[in-house]
């Protein structure tokens, strides 16, 4: 999941763009269930999957970090 480089840049600038901490969380649970159902049709086990999400949100409370720093919202070259 962390090897989703592009994944991750456009879910973290979805997540900055949001209006409010509900409507994040709400774009978050959205995310955490289409992840979870890829990593269930690759056959990944429920503790892997975990593993997964951490990593990938972890990843992505990064990439919001950096934009937030950067004054980029993901249209960099």
């Amino acid at each position: 999941m962390t090897a989703r480089v592009g994944r991750i840049r456009d879910v973290a600038t979805k997540m900055l763009e949001k209006p409010t901490d509900r409507a994040a969380e709400y774009y978050r649970r959205q995310v955490t269930e289409a992840l979870l159902a890829a990593l269930y049709r690759l056959g990944v086990g429920e503790i892997e999957q975990d593993e997964h999400l951490e990593k990938f949100w972890g990843a992505v409370r990064n990439e919001i970090v950096r934009q937030s720093h950067s004054g980029h919202t993901g249209d960099a070259a």
